[in-house]
């Protein structure tokens, strides 16, 4: 249904044949790959297709022409204003990255590759710099920051889901997306919340932490369904809220996002949510919406449910009351929306 959707260009300047391979293979089902093996023939590729490369991941050292090179010279043709660069290298000498960054690169990717931390950094740099487009270049200082705490994010997920073996990552992934996506959407339905293209960007990030309380519970608990597993299990939300607390940052919007949403995102519109019991605007918006990004991708992802629905049965149960209670300001923001979730999921 959705094969003919043109697909984001990601080039990938490596001189290794297998590093693009290994790269072309993490990320081909999703970008169109373009590849260089130095720098001059990244220069040459950027110089026909300009602002159509929505990412390119850069090595260092490489003959010819090396990285730093490249980023002098996208400064020069000031392609990388619109260009965001991830460096990829085994080289990790703060050297080689505080230059790499002091010449306009966004992120540092370190090899070998760990699969889930390519495609969400990729994904979300992406994701990010089209928004900075979107609201003009006064917002390069909040992207960088974005990105910033975007990767804190990632890398902490990537450790828990690696120690507990668990895969969330597609689930993760859908639940930002929808999030972004209704969140993008509100203000034309309502100018009830006003959030800043900022708090939108913050409130996706923080989505991803809305169940790392879950790694605080018992997993024999976790495969239960007793009135005492059920009990400890929705302790996950004050687990985790608490260990955001624990960070003892204030100040950063990140954490304090996330603190909400991990806090009282199985809270309910009509108050028999829990931990709580939270009632109408009570709780917080970015909450409110991720609960029902979460809600409708637990519905229909058939990586996580083996009884998922259709998009459109999904669509019908949450309107008609069937999976809680939901602000009902949200509920016309996802109807709205509803058409266009399919091509955005994984």
């Amino acid at each position: 249904m959705f094969s003919d959707m043109v697909k984001n260009k990601v080039l990938i300047v490596d001189d290794s044949s297998m590093n693009r391979s290994i790269l072309s293979d993490i990320l081909g089902d999703e970008y169109e790959i373009l590849e260089a093996s130095d720098g001059l023939e990244a220069i040459d590729i950027l110089s026909k297709e300009g602002d159509n490369i929505s990412l390119m991941l850069l090595d260092i050292v490489m003959p010819r022409m090396d990285g730093f090179s490249v980023l002098s010279k996208m400064n020069e043709n000031h392609w990388i204003e619109n260009i965001p660069v991830i460096i990829i290298s085994s080289e990790n000498a703060s050297l080689y990255v505080e230059r790499a960054y002091d010449l306009g690169a966004l992120d540092y990717i370190q090899r070998p590759f760990d699969t889930l931390v390519v495609r969400r950094r990729s994904q979300n740099t992406i994701m990010l710099n089209g928004r900075k487009k979107s609201v003009g270049n006064s917002n390069e200082n909040k992207l960088s920051r974005n990105i910033q705490n975007l990767n804190t994010v990632i890398d902490l997920l990537t450790n828990l889901i690696e120690r507990k073996k668990v895969d969330i990552s597609g689930h993760t992934e859908n639940v930002c997306a929808i999030t972004d996506s209704i969140l993008n959407n509100l203000g034309g339905i309502s100018f009830k919340y006003k959030l800043t293209e900022e708090d939108i960007a913050t409130i996706t990030i923080a989505s991803a932490l809305r169940d790392i309380g879950i790694f605080g519970v018992d997993e024999k608990f976790l495969m239960s369904d007793t009135d005492e597993a059920i009990a400890e299990i929705r302790k996950h939300t004050l687990i985790g809220a608490e260990m955001l607390t624990k960070l003892n940052d204030e100040t950063n919007p990140l954490i304090q996002r996330a603190i909400e949403i991990t806090r009282s995102h199985h809270e309910r519109w009509d108050g028999k949510g829990y931990p709580e019991g939270l009632k109408g605007d009570r709780i917080p918006i970015s909450a409110q919406v991720v609960a029902l990004a979460d809600t409708y991708d637990s519905l229909t992802n058939k990586k996580i449910n083996s009884q998922a629905i259709t998009h459109e049965e999904a669509i019908n149960k949450i309107m008609n009351g069937e999976c809680g209670a939901f602000n009902p300001v949200l509920m016309i923001v996802l109807k709205s929306i509803a058409d266009t979730l399919p091509a955005k999921l994984k």
